[in-house]
């Protein structure tokens, strides 16, 4: 009976823990993105207004990194994403918590760094979570 708790105990800490966001709570916390992100869905429907300076995050979880058509981005993040990087909930949250750490981390190059430099300590579970909701 013990080996089976054990296992199974061994079993739920190797699981990928997948963010359980507020998506009410992340359109809130969005507005901290809005001045370099805007939210657009492919048939022009502006879901949320915002700058211009980051790319569009209609559809950013399941996009590959550094792909979005009309945005120049770092040399790293592009290098990222021909690597793989796809963006996912597992992948995003520690992205938005300090962008230059994880592409240097991913990537295994000390020199290489993120042209986002706004940092979200918190509440990118919430994000990803609105994110998802407007982009389905």
């Amino acid at each position: 009976m013990l080996r089976i708790t054990l296992l199974a105990g061994l079993a739920a800490l190797a699981t990928p823990v997948l963010a359980e966001g507020d998506p009410a709570k992340g359109e809130r916390e969005f507005n901290k993105c809005r001045a370099c992100h805007m939210i657009v869905a492919d048939d022009g429907t502006e879901i949320f207004k915002g700058g211009r300076t980051g790319p569009n995050l209609y559809g950013v979880i399941g996009r590959t990194a550094g792909t979005e058509e009309g945005f120049r981005y770092s040399p790293a993040l592009v290098a990222a994403g021909e690597a793989g990087l796809v963006w996912d909930e597992e992948n995003i949250i520690p992205y938005l918590a300090d962008p230059t750490a994880f592409i240097r981390d991913h990537l295994g190059d000390s020199g290489a760094r993120s042209n986002m430099t706004f940092k979200l300590a918190r509440g990118g579970e919430d994000i990803v979570a609105y994110l998802i909701s407007v982009s389905e």
